[in-house]
Parts: C-alpha cells; structure tokens; sequence
C-alpha cells in the first residue's frame, strides 16, 4: 500500500496522530533486558505491541540501532511491525542526503534492506539527491524543513531568494519547493519542529495538506495545544506528532510496555482533546 494511504488509514483507525519513535539506549532498558544479546529488539517489539493500536506510524532511529551493531535488529523489527501490525507504516529515520550512487544505495538500504515504508532526508544536495526516494511512488519521503533543535534558525531561517515569491526564509523556500516541484507522486511530507509553531503555521500555509513529521513534544518542550492549531488540516488530520524518551522510557521495571501504552495513550488523548 502506498504510505499515504497507509498514514491516512492508521488515522482513522486508531483515532491517533501519534508517531512512536524507537530509539533504543540500553542502559536505559529494564534490568531483564540490559544484558540480554537480543535485548534491543525485544525491548522495541514489546513497545511496538503495546502501543500499534495508539499510533500512526513508528519512526526508528537508524544511528540508535547502528551504534549498537544492531543493523539486524531494525531489519527484523520492521518485519515484526509488519507482519504483526501491517496497518501501522515504519518510517526510517535517517536523514540521507547525498547525490549520484550513492543516494541510489542509501534508497535501496531503506526500502529494499529494511523495508521502510518511508525515510527522512535532508534536502540540503538538492533534487537529484532526493530523485532516487521520491522514484519510489509507493513510499514516503520526508524532507528537514524547520527543525525542533535550538540551531535550526542558524541556517533555515536566512533569507534567500525565492523566484516570483522574492525573499524568503529558506525553510519556507524547501517547503515551498517540495510542495510545487518534488511531490510529483504525492509522495512527499516534510519535518517540522513542534518547538517552533509560528514556523509550523507558515508551513502549512505554503503546503496545504501535505503531512508534516513533528517532533519535539514532551523532552523537548514543543505544545501539543500550539502544534495542533497550527498543524493540523481542515479534517483534523495531517499530523504525525512524534515522541520518542517520554513513551519509550515511562517505567523502568518489568511493565514497562504496559507504562509505555498508557504513556502513548496520555498523549493521544491529549492530542485529541486539541482536535
């Protein structure tokens, strides 16, 4: 199924703009689980099962998993995620962002080796970067357009020349880019942080319906009540609103799938009530 039919489905079904992140530190897993050889898929499936029917997507990150040795982990928790949850879409969040074979591999290694329905990039390269995801018609790609970190005003809010739009800032200029020119196959979504909502707000203004990616709730202060009235489209929807430590790490002990489920379930309804 194409991930935006699968995004829209996991909407409606389970009533959830929540995008669980899984990105697994070890010394943060229950004491069962520290030390266990398996430990990292185990603790991520479990997360996984406890909360399919409370979200829209799950989003793990590539460099937790890889500073792990953990390659074979992702690979056989996405395949878990699909096989057990096949309505839920994985989104690999790598931020590629390179040109020529190189982006071609970097495409294959997300959709052919671990079988993500989408991926983040960093459009900084340029459209040929980008080519080699957006060619795959069925699959999401979800470019960096104004992030969550203190920093990103460094870069993305200088002032560029924009066409017939004059100055612009330029992640108003990428949004406006990918909006217009890259999302042939209307397979595109963009990343905005939920730390910065007058710049979420002119983002939607120049994309229209096109599905954000916003991380940033919980750890890193971003306002569920600002992101959705600035986010969301005119059905409610457009949002995957990501958290990550808060729902991964909500109990310590043995139940810690069971506290992560009422974790994600405190933030759907949180969520809800700002629909």
């Amino acid at each position: 199924m194409h991930f935006m039919s699968s995004l829209q489905a996991a909407w409606a079904r389970n009533q959830s703009l929540v995008c669980v992140g899984l990105d697994p530190e070890p010394a943060r897993f229950p004491a069962h689980l520290r030390d266990d050889a398996d430990g990292v898929f185990k603790f991520c499936a479990a997360i996984v099962d406890a909360t399919a029917d409370l979200a829209c997507a799950f989003k793990p990150q590539i460099a937790h998993f890889a500073a792990l040795r953990a390659e074979d982990a992702l690979e056989r928790l996405i395949a878990h995620i699909h096989a057990t949850h096949p309505g839920v879409p994985v989104i690999l969040d790598a931020k590629r962002g390179d040109i020529g074979s190189t982006a071609e591999r970097y495409a294959l290694e997300a959709f052919e080796r671990y079988g993500a329905d989408a991926v983040t990039l960093n459009p900084y390269l340029g459209r040929d970067s980008a080519e080699p995801f957006l060619r795959h018609a069925d699959k999401g790609v979800i470019l960096l357009c104004h992030t969550s970190n203190p920093g990103a005003a460094d870069l993305q809010d200088l002032l560029v020349e924009s066409g017939e739009d004059g100055r612009l800032p330029l992640y108003q200029h990428v949004a406006k880019t990918v909006a217009r020119e890259w999302n042939a196959h209307g397979n595109c979504a963009l990343v905005t942080g939920a730390t910065w909502p007058e710049q979420l707000a002119q983002v939607r203004a120049l994309v229209g319906d096109m599905p954000l990616l916003v991380p940033g709730i919980g750890a890193q202060g971003g306002d569920v009540e600002a992101v959705l009235k600035h986010g969301k489209t005119s059905d409610g929807t457009g949002l995957m609103i990501s958290s990550s430590r808060a729902i991964l790490y909500a109990g310590t002990g043995a139940d810690f799938a069971a506290a992560a489920r009422s974790a994600a379930l405190a933030l759907r309804e949180t969520i809800n009530r700002c629909r």
